[in-house]
């Protein structure tokens, strides 16, 4: 594995590292125990079971480097986080925990994560992941990838992208999945095209809670366009994911507004996709929400600066960036690996699309967002009173928010 010059240029952080007292250092339990390698400790790395293996070289390259033993260990990411907040306030757990950024938030209140030092390397990640490895105004995660959606078009059906979100519609049937509670995640793209985000952000750039846009002129303005698209029949509760897919696959739909999560399943079909922004239906830019993935450091860990070390200087590298990329195929993080990766067509459109993203919110806020949010779109698409409905929405998650 190749390390990047700043791996070089931290030689003096890893002077630090080696001279520590890392002799049983690791925090670890659960198949994670503390244990020494031969020159140094141990860092006990939890990460998704599915890329243990493109994170070995990395693991390897650092023991060489520094003595300290890197030991990875697999787990469900329908358990980790919260295994992870459960083990760390007992001194227990991992040194550093993979997942997602919109975990921020409860990590964060669960006090369970340590601030990261990225440096002068903050230059090099996308600005959208950066953003979301940074929780009030402080760095938190060591980002590697970035998920979004995009329209799926079947370029043999429809030769050359929509101008506009009627342009879209009128050339070919378009699929978004829905529900009977709706999905407010797909349908956030055209929401923001009417300047409605869901919070403002503050001076820092992180969402604040108190600054509810759902409100806004533009929420309403909407609300209003989605009960047109209800009554036209364009956006349809239900039409569920796999009703979703199985039109776009059949060719009954030449649009699919959907996530780099599907594309495996058109291009088995033999469906010539390309890659297509989110078309507006107002003209201003139709911005999704971005998912980043990435790695946190244990609050607890006794071992803070080997692993702020080894995932700054191995992690946030082009090469192990790609070996992550090549096990989930989403688009790095790191903007030398994105740009590598992007050499595909379809990974070039995600990333093309997610230049225009925005952050997921972390903020535990959040979660009042949620409960009502999609049971009020739907309703709206089946007929509701718009305004009446929207307002009972900024309503509700005002109060759930207090």
């Amino acid at each position: 594995m190749k390390v990047n010059k700043r791996g070089i240029v931290a030689a003096g952080v890893i002077a630090i590292v080696s001279t520590l007292s890392l002799a049983g250092c690791s925090t670890a339990t659960d198949g994670g125990d503390s244990s020494e390698g031969e020159s140094g400790g141990t860092l006990t790395v939890w990460v998704d079971a599915e890329r243990v293996d493109a994170l070995k070289s990395a693991a390897e390259s650092y023991e060489d480097k520094t003595g300290v033993k890197v030991k990875l260990v697999g787990k469900s990411v329908d358990d980790m986080k919260d295994d992870f907040i459960q083990q760390v306030p007992t001194g227990k757990g991992p040194d550093v925990v993979m997942g997602a950024h919109d975990w921020l938030g409860e990590l964060s209140t669960n006090g369970v994560v340590a601030p990261l030092e990225l440096g002068d390397s903050s230059e090099d990640y996308l600005p959208v992941a950066l953003q979301a490895a940074t929780y009030d105004g402080t760095v938190y995660m060591l980002p590697y990838a970035v998920e979004n959606i995009a329209v799926l078009r079947n370029a043999d059906m429809v030769p050359e992208a929509p101008s506009s979100f009627d342009d879209m519609v009128s050339q070919g049937t378009f699929v978004v999945e829905q529900g009977a509670e709706g999905n407010p995640y797909h349908l956030y793209p055209f929401q923001t095209a009417f300047g409605a985000p869901v919070f403002g952000t503050d001076d820092s750039g992180s969402y604040d809670s108190t600054d509810l846009q759902l409100g806004s002129e533009g929420g309403t303005a909407f609300a209003d366009w989605l009960a047109a698209q209800g009554a036209a029949g364009t956006l349809n509760t239900d039409i569920d994911g796999e009703i979703a897919k199985q039109q776009f696959l059949d060719g009954t739909a030449a649009f699919w507004l959907t996530g780099p999560w599907n594309v495996g399943a058109a291009t088995d079909a033999g469906i010539n996709v390309a890659i297509d922004p989110v078309p507006s239906p107002t003209g201003e830019t139709a911005s999704p929400f971005a998912g980043v993935k990435g790695f946190f450091v244990s609050s607890e860990s006794k071992n803070k600066v080997a692993a702020n070390d080894f995932l700054v200087n191995y992690i946030g590298t082009e090469d192990v960036q790609l070996e992550l990329f090549k096990a989930g195929n989403v688009l790095p993080a790191l903007t030398a690996a994105a740009d590598s990766a992007a050499s595909d067509p379809i990974i070039a459109g995600f990333q093309a699309v997610g230049a225009d993203a925005v952050p997921m919110p972390a903020i535990p806020a959040m979660g009042s967002v949620w409960e009502f949010w999609g049971v009020a779109e739907a309703a709206i698409i089946n007929g509701s009173d718009p305004a009446t409905t929207w307002q009972k929405l900024v309503d509700d998650v005002t109060a759930a928010i207090k």
